[in-house]
């Protein structure tokens, strides 16, 4: 029986459920059937390994009291191990049971064929013979991409700040008259790109407004309306009163009377420069994909049209070659005729 107990801590796969239970009825006849507890099992244990007078004088470590408490020592048959546990091992096990399974890692080679596959799929679509198919497989590509873009989008929305209540300044008309006159002579500008408004083109107008009291700014290129967006945005922004705003997409700013220069000139709720650029390319690939999406409806559209118009044509010269037939083969018919 002392040779059990190395070959159970080997840890070797059990092939069969017999030799579990060969294995857990061994270890019950070692520590005997009435004994539950661990220190009455490990006593059993070492009344198999040393003599009975040198228990007496000796008592083990494993039977030595503990301080942060006693364990208990159970042994494990489930599955194609036997395992001896310490502690309470039914926790264990529902915490493991509430983690999910690791996920199988793909080989090199799997996830070649994987695209392969996908690849191959997708040429068979965009080859197909029927038009109906070639229009549906770019159209659910188109829409899958335009979400794909809203997601993207959704993280440049920077959240506004609350800010103090401005007041701005009240101008009378001889007074917008002549910061008109004054600025268009000036050539200080700042200018407003693709990127659109960003902190560096408020800081800009700050830099400006230390030596001058207008800025121009020209907004290019810019869409038929968007100027007027830019205008109450940066409004907004750097707490100038708007002058003027011309058909060549110029806006012109006045600083203000009480104007004082702020110590954080570029403002935190907006973007830097580089994440500008990203977001101005996420939203032309978006204006396209659009554009392409309404394009790919109305062919769908059109087509489902011609084939009814096919379909009715086809009925209408089936029904007059039927009706050729009729007359022809009843007799009556022929006879009234002649």
């Amino acid at each position: 029986m002392a040779a059990l107990v190395p070959w159970i801590l080997r840890r070797r796969p059990v092939r069969s459920a017999t030799s579990l239970v060969s294995i857990r009825d061994s270890w019950h006849r070692m520590c005997g059937s009435s004994s539950s507890s661990p220190a009455a099992s490990f006593e059993c244990l070492w009344g198999w390994f040393g003599p009975e007078e040198h228990r007496r004088r000796w008592r083990p470590w494993f039977q030595q009291p503990v301080r942060c408490g006693s364990t208990g020592i159970t042994l494990d048959t489930d599955g194609k191990f036997a395992r001896f546990g310490v502690g309470d091992t039914g926790v264990a096990k529902q915490k493991g049971r509430q983690q999910s399974p690791p996920k199988k890692k793909m080989s090199r080679k799997a996830k070649v064929n994987q695209l392969k596959w996908y690849r191959l799929k997708a040429k068979k679509k965009m080859k197909s013979p029927n038009p109906e198919v070639r229009i549906r497989y770019k159209l659910e590509k188109a829409k899958r991409k335009e979400e794909w873009l809203i997601e993207k989008l959704r993280k440049y929305d920077v959240p506004r700040t609350p800010e103090p209540v401005h007041d701005p300044e009240i101008l009378t008309e001889e007074e917008k008259f002549y910061l008109k006159r004054t600025g268009e002579k000036k050539k200080n500008y700042v200018p407003v790109g693709r990127r659109g408004v960003f902190g560096g083109v408020v800081l800009n107008m700050h830099l400006h407004w230390k030596n001058h009291e207008t800025v121009k700014v020209v907004c290019k290129p810019c869409r038929p309306g968007q100027v007027y967006e830019y205008a109450e945005e940066l409004t907004r922004l750097s707490k100038g009163t708007i002058i003027d705003i011309k058909p060549n997409n110029t806006i012109m700013f006045y600083r203000g009377k009480n104007y004082v220069q702020p110590q954080v000139m570029s403002p935190p709720d907006t973007l830097s420069k580089q994440k500008a650029l990203e977001k101005y390319r996420y939203l032309q690939s978006l204006e396209h994909t659009s554009q392409f999406i309404e394009k790919l409806e109305k062919e769908l559209e059109d087509y489902k049209k011609h084939v009814a118009l096919f379909k009715n044509r086809e009925g209408v010269a089936s029904e007059k070659i039927s009706n050729e037939h009729s007359t022809v083969d009843d007799p009556a018919t022929t006879l009234d005729s002649k």
